[in-house]
């Protein structure tokens, strides 16, 4: 049996075809492209909205993508227990689409970010890090408009439910503000819904894969998914 990832493209998509490669070319499981028009998740086992600029993030970031036709069966999907990876736009619409709490702001230095950040793995009680033997993993962001909030009580929420999943930090694994690139509260880079069905992060996994990259901390993610769903 093969795993099969359904890569979303929305107007503005730039990042769909590095993930579908990423998960077809160099990791070797069945990958197909979906349209936003479509609503055919296609058979696909695990959903990836992929990093862009959705809609030209006119209102909001990921705000009209959330109404696209394809997002209805991506809920419907996401609510039977099916797995969704948001990246980066993709984490953004999730949030629009009320699959995961909070929102996105502008980064703290009004400035898009574009380099390689440290990651603390949280937890593992989840499908996407269960496998993921670092601590510490290293992936690259590229995003405006990455500064997480939410208010006290799903702060609260998050953590009760381990539903923290990456920090940002130091290459050491400490966990400071000085190690925060956009602001985001608690250093939060990665958030799973409360079904931990749901992954939203802002780094790119899709971008540190290929090996000819000198950078394959993301293929981590992607494998234990893979190895979850075939265990």
């Amino acid at each position: 049996m093969n795993v099969k990832f359904g890569v979303v493209t929305f107007p503005g998509s730039n990042c769909d075809f590095d993930a579908y490669y990423a998960v077809k070319e160099v990791l070797g499981n069945k990958a197909e492209q979906l349209w936003h028009k479509e609503n055919d998740l296609k058979n696909s086992d695990v959903i990836i909205l992929p990093g862009g600029f959705s809609y030209g993030d006119y209102l909001r970031t990921g705000a009209i993508a959330r109404f696209s036709p394809i997002l209805e069966s991506v809920i419907e999907f996401a609510d039977k227990g099916g797995i969704v990876i948001g990246i980066c736009n993709g984490f953004q619409i999730l949030l629009e689409a009320g699959l995961l709490p909070g929102v996105m702001l502008r980064n703290e230095s009004l400035k898009f970010i574009c380099k390689d950040v440290h990651l603390s793995v949280q937890t593992r009680n989840n499908i996407f890090t269960k496998d993921i033997k670092q601590d510490i993993i290293k992936i690259p962001m590229k995003h405006g408009e990455g500064n997480y909030f939410a208010d006290e009580e799903t702060l609260k929420e998050l953590n009760k439910n381990d539903q923290i999943v990456f920090k940002y930090c130091s290459p050491d694994g400490e966990i400071d503000g000085r190690f925060n690139p956009n602001g985001s509260q608690q250093n939060i880079a990665g958030i799973i819904n409360k079904k931990k069905n749901i992954l939203g992060m802002m780094p790119h996994p899709e971008n540190a894969c290929d090996p000819i990259l000198r950078k394959t901390d993301g293929s981590f993610i992607f494998k234990s998914v893979v190895q979850s769903l075939l265990n």
